[in-house]
């Protein structure tokens, strides 16, 4: 009889359940029987890619010289397009050669140099509620995660700083993402100066998560961190072009800041891949210099679903659910309902579903401070969106007390 072996893995023992497993898993069994589910949960842009780039891929692919490996920390030249996308946009020069690095999505540049530069014993403080890879790759690296509240009440600097005073041994890094993924708080370049001195004074790198650079409405612009002076003393940046130019599935991102800071991320690259396939590096210089149409359709795009959602459901009448309009990114973070608050996010999350035919994501799932909301992800169409609303303020109505 083969002998059974159980294998021991440590760092999987240190992450927590998926806390939006389960909603999902209810959304595929309900799709399986039938049922018309309006996904709002993931926020997977379905925004097609612009022709152009699509072009661009398919030519670059076709010549045998792109069919080698590459460079992990990207070709010269979309390293200087990268540079020259932070200079036309923000006013930010950068040396393409050292300041300046494509990564495959931000989530991957973001993850290995938390891996490279993150050991046991290391203190990492994060906001929270978080995107999940800015808390879980501080774990998957064996560091001390430490997560600092991010509420609407209260003030973030000042929560570091109490934060910093708690906590021994004295932390390494500072996680920071804005306009933030679930929150969809948005900052000045004030905030961002009271960030840099802070960090200056704790001797602290700051990663900043910088994927919704471009998603934003209502005359807000949002500034990059790299455009406080000396903040390239201690901030790493990284962006991507997932939402901006829809380009997710082909995963394009890049980090730019501090030298030694991006010079550790190439190292770690270096080991580990060699870049984003060619064909596609050479499509997003043509993304980055080419027409920007793209960006300005899909921000369009995205108020409009924006709109559709938050005026829908904000609405007064029988079903009302008042939500504040995002100015950037392509979520809606909403407070759950009083009547519904002793639920809790994760279990409004699956009554939401199978009453209203909606699948949202729970608070929870990014951070003990994001229980008692809900997160849209504005990826379907205005029709299913307005059919989402009528979905969700008829399981409201019904759901109401009565007296």
């Amino acid at each position: 009889m083969q002998k059974a072996f159980r294998h021991d893995f440590n760092k999987l023992k240190r992450l927590p359940p998926y806390a939006l497993g389960e909603v999902i898993a209810l959304m595929r069994a309900a799709r399986r029987a039938g049922e018309d589910i309006i996904d709002l949960g993931m926020g997977n842009p379905d925004l097609p890619s612009p022709p152009h780039f699509v072009e661009k891929v398919a030519e670059a692919a076709a010549n045998p010289k792109n069919h080698r490996y590459s460079e992990s920390r990207g070709i010269p030249n979309l390293r200087a397009a990268i540079t020259e996308w932070y200079a036309r946009n923000h006013g930010v020069e950068l040396d393409p050669d050292g300041e300046a690095i494509a990564t495959i999505g931000a989530k991957e540049g973001f993850s290995h140099f938390v891996l490279m530069t993150v050991g046991p014993g290391d203190v990492v403080l994060c906001q929270d509620p978080a995107y999940p890879i800015h808390q879980y790759s501080v774990i998957i690296a064996g560091g001390d995660l430490r997560a600092v509240p991010l509420t609407p009440d209260s003030d973030f600097i000042e929560n570091l700083d109490t934060a910093i005073k708690r906590t021994w041994p004295k932390p390494k890094v500072l996680v920071i993402s804005f306009p933030a993924n679930p929150t969809c708080q948005v900052v000045d370049l004030d905030f961002f100066q009271r960030v840099v001195d802070f960090a200056r004074e704790h001797d602290l790198m700051i990663l900043h998560d910088f994927a919704y650079a471009e998603i934003a409405y209502d005359g807000y612009k949002p500034p990059s961190i790299l455009e406080v002076p000396g903040a390239k003393d201690v901030a790493i940046e990284f962006t991507s072009l997932s939402k901006s130019h829809s380009l997710a599935g082909w995963r394009v991102g890049f980090a730019c800041g501090n030298r030694e800071m991006v010079g550790a991320l190439a190292r770690i690259k270096s080991y580990l891949d060699y870049g984003m396939p060619q064909a596609i590096q050479i499509a997003t210089i043509s993304a980055l210099r080419g027409p920007q149409d793209i960006v300005e359709h899909n921000v369009r795009e995205y108020k409009e679903r924006r709109d559709a959602l938050c005026d829908g459901l904000s609405q007064p009448g029988e079903g009302q659910w008042v939500i504040e309009k995002p100015k950037a990114t392509m979520f809606v973070w909403a407070r759950i309902p009083e009547a519904f608050q002793h639920l809790g996010s994760l279990e409004f999350s699956k009554v939401l579903l199978k009453e209203a035919k909606v699948a949202v994501s729970a608070g929870i799932g990014f951070g003990e401070t994001g229980e008692g909301y809900v997160r849209f992800a504005l990826v379907e169409n205005k029709h299913r969106i307005r059919q989402a609303v009528r979905g969700i303020r008829r399981f409201l109505r019904d759901a109401a007390p009565r007296d």
